[in-house]
């Protein structure tokens, strides 16, 4: 009974969608990441970002306007990596932020003699547990075009995630996943990676992903989407974990 009704809600959600399929259109043609899906998969991911945009806010800071246009182009991106995973991933949380360009939030430590540090670091996207995403517009209105970097999935990657704790690059995996294969391919893959940005031989991927485990697994999830044939050429294991994860190929689906 419940799923009857969700499902009644949902179709009546996107029944009355004032979005227009040229809006849809004019959006996907800017985002050549999403040229190789099938018009089935179009179609739900479309389903999928007008739920998405129903259940979420968009605020715009330092007097950027929200408009209709960064509202279709995020929600799109956003909804790559759930297409096979449903919209649930996304629980708990409300507020997508977006400021024009980088941002510097003021950051307050205390180091180990007591003393209290101040800094601003300049970012271009953050996710909080439990709280919001924030984006630069400046980032999302150039992403998606299949160069191996994309602000959006990487911070919504942070959420997925952080759906189990924090964001430790070890994501609630399904049922049919085995924990030791994930935690062996990531754990030496992470190893060699850091390796490899010490000795300056990254093979094109964002050292970044030095960062953290958790950072790892977002600047992975970027290119396992954008550029998925580097993944699985230098990490194969870890490309085969991710196609299990997202339960997408997205080197399959580029080569067609």
């Amino acid at each position: 009974m419940f799923s009857f009704f969700r499902n009644w809600l949902e179709n009546r959600i996107i029944q009355r969608s004032d979005f227009s399929q040229s809006e849809w259109d004019e959006t996907f043609a800017l985002l050549p990441l999403l040229a190789s899906l099938t018009d089935e998969e179009k179609q739900r991911l479309i389903r999928l970002a007008i739920l998405f945009i129903h259940r979420k806010s968009f605020e715009g800071t330092h007097n950027l306007v929200i408009t209709r246009h960064m509202v279709l182009m995020i929600a799109l991106q956003a909804c790559l990596p759930i297409l096979n995973l449903g919209l649930e991933n996304y629980n708990g949380w409300v507020s997508i932020i977006v400021y024009p360009a980088g941002f510097a939030p003021r950051r307050e430590y205390i180091d180990e003699a007591g003393v209290v540090h101040r800094e601003r670091d300049q970012l271009l996207g953050e996710s909080w547990q439990h709280g919001p995403v924030i984006l630069s517009w400046n980032d999302v209105e150039n992403a998606g075009r299949i160069d191996g970097e994309n602000l959006v999935i990487h911070e919504f990657a942070h959420k997925l995630d952080m759906q189990n704790g924090s964001a430790n690059g070890y994501p609630p995996l399904h049922p049919d996943m085995v924990h030791d294969d994930w935690v062996k391919a990531f754990s030496e893959g992470y190893r060699h990676f850091k390796h490899a940005c010490k000795g300056h031989h990254a093979h094109g991927f964002n050292c970044y992903g030095t960062s953290s485990a958790g950072e790892f697994f977002a600047v992975f999830s970027e290119i396992f989407f954008e550029r998925p044939g580097l993944i699985k050429k230098h990490y194969p294991e870890i490309y085969h974990q991710l196609c299990l994860y997202y339960r997408q190929d997205p080197s399959a689906r580029l080569s067609q």
